[in-house]
Parts: C-alpha cells; structure tokens; sequence
C-alpha cells in the first residue's frame, strides 16, 4: 500500500505541476459545452431544410400559411437549377417554388426528410415535383463524410501523440545530434503516415463499394489524388500542432480542439446548406471541408479536374503553410 500511494502521490504531484495541460482540461471542457450548448440550445432547432424561390421583398413577406410551420427552416434562394441538384444530392430536403404558378415543390424520392415534408404539406395548394435523373442515395451523400472523418482522426491523433511521446522520451534530442534537419524528419512522418491511412482507406472504401455499390460518375484518380492531399494537409496540421508540445495531455486537448469542430463544421453528417454565413466561414477553414466538398463533386456530379481545382488547390496550400510552420517552429528537446 505504501508503494501505491507513492506513485499515486507521484503521479498525482506530476499533473498537477503541468500548468499548461492542468489549465487545458478546465478549459476545453468549458469550451465544448459552451459552443455546443449555443449551436444545439434553441427549442425550435429546425429538422428539415426547404429552399424556397419567391417573388416578395423577403421570406417574411411572403403570404403562406406552410411558412409557418414550426421545425422547418426556410431559407429564400434564386437558382432553381442549383438547388434541384442540391434536393438530389440531400443537401436540401425540399425545394418550394412559390412564383410558378401554381405553387410547386420539389423532393428527392429516395429522402426519407424529403418523404414527411410531403406528408405536410397542405393537400391540393401545391403540385408535386419530382428531382429528374439519376437519384442519389443518402449513403452515396455520407460515405466521404465517414472515410474523411476516419482520416482526420487517424492523419491527426496518428502524428501528433507520437511526436510528443518521442519528444518526451528523448528519441527526438538523440535524433538532433545527427545531420537530419527538422524538415526531413517531419517529412518522413509525413510520408510513413500517409501511406499506411491511404491503404486502409482504399481498401475499406473498395470492400464496402462491393457491397453497396457507391455512385461514382467521376474518375477515381482525380479522388485519390484529393484524398491524398487532403490526408497530407491534415498530417502536416497535426504535426504543426505537436511541434512545441511537451505533453500528451496537452496535445491531446489541442489536437480535440481542432478535430471536433471540424468534424461538425465541415459536413461530415450533415449539409450546411441554409446556415448562418458565419458558420461557413469557418467551415472554410478546415481541410476536411475542402477535401469532403471535393470528393463529393467527383462521386456525385461527375466533376472533372476543371470543376475541382479551388479544393485541390487549397489544400495544396493548406499542407505547403502547415508543414512549413511546423517545421520552423519544431523543437528537438523538452526543455
């Protein structure tokens, strides 16, 4: 007993005196709970999206009774053509024109969201329409918010725990005595860590595709070069995150300060179609979201290199800047 509570004193002692990661876990739980209790706080939080085109001064001048119903967010749109593809692809769950004449909505069949709206709205002031062409499965929507997700934790976790632990173990002040410079060792970790989440996001994504037959209406090199700088970006951001850190606690909270909002900003789960213009801002911000948008175009629109170039380009040079940071800001010791 007294061994144990020697090292439970010890241990107990040791965290304690680490300012840094004993002020990140009061702080990033307060953090959390503050930003997601004001995203998911309002009572009358929408659970439908409806695009509607209309012909008043604004939304709220428009005279229509289904305009009212609770738990649907409405939002006024001018492109007809851009938001049916929008229903087609369960960015939008409806689609309401109210300057035809009659009124009209649109529905993706294959929606289940898009089926109740059906259900209410009000029989006989509206006609029936239905997205044309090729139908798009909610899981041929979500399967690159899933394996993008899987790639940000691993490019992310995978590279930023290990750096610290071998900057705490004195790995990395033995590896300083040698010729290799910052830049060659951060990009070799760069380069171990993308091959091995390249292979296993391959074949995850090939032995699942055998089973539910995913869209792809684009070239499946085009993906797998914005995969690849993608899963480069998001390796180059954890290694710029873990470059100064001494902690795993600390990079630990850091690195989860990145990854969920993140996961929840970039449409992963969910469109962020209809949201404030701040939230896609800062959606913009992240690599996923770029990389996420990129896929997305080429599975489900067909896009060619021409209709991809701004995401490929960003995360380009999203992972040019991080690894450079990283680099001039890296630390061999732990002192």
């Amino acid at each position: 007993m007294k061994k144990f509570l020697a090292i439970f004193n010890a241990r107990n002692r040791e965290f304690l005196r680490d300012r840094s990661t004993l002020g990140w876990n009061i702080i990033l739980p307060i953090v959390l709970v503050i930003g997601l209790g004001f995203i998911f706080s309002d009572t009358d939080k929408a659970m439908f999206k409806v695009a509607v085109l209309h012909s008043a001064d604004s939304l709220e001048a428009t005279e229509d009774a289904f305009l009212d119903t609770r738990y649907i967010q409405f939002f006024a749109v001018t492109d007809r053509d851009t938001y049916l593809q929008h229903v087609s692809r369960h960015q939008v769950d409806m689609l309401l024109d109210l300057t035809a004449e009659p009124a009209r909505y649109w529905i993706n069949p294959t929606s289940p969201k898009g089926y109740v709206l059906e259900k209410m709205i009000p029989a006989g002031e509206y006609e029936r329409g239905v997205v044309e062409g090729e139908q798009v499965r909610y899981v041929d929507w979500l399967v690159p918010g899933i394996l993008g997700m899987n790639l940000m934790f691993s490019c992310l976790f995978g590279v930023g725990y290990v750096i610290v632990r071998y900057r705490k173990s004195g790995y990395l002040k033995r590896l300083n005595a040698t010729p290799l410079r910052a830049f060659e060792f951060l990009a070799a970790q760069v380069a171990s860590r993308l091959w091995l989440i390249m292979a296993i996001t391959i074949a995850v994504f090939v032995g699942t595709d055998l089973f539910l037959d995913y869209m792809m209406n684009g070239s499946y090199l085009l993906l797998l070069l914005i995969t690849t700088l993608g899963s480069i970006s998001m390796i180059s951001l954890g290694l710029l995150i873990a470059a100064r850190v001494t902690s795993e606690e600390l990079a630990g909270g850091l690195l989860n300060l990145v990854s969920w909002p993140m996961m929840i900003l970039s449409g992963v789960w969910f469109s962020l179609e209809g949201t404030p213009d701040v939230v896609q801002w800062l959606s913009k911000l992240f690599p996923l979201t770029y990389m996420l948008d990129g896929a997305r175009k080429i599975m489900i629109d067909g896009a060619g290199l021409a209709g991809v170039w701004m995401e490929l380009l960003v995360l380009a040079l999203m992972s040019a800047v991080f690894l450079a940071l990283g680099a001039a800001m890296f630390r061999w010791k732990s002192e």
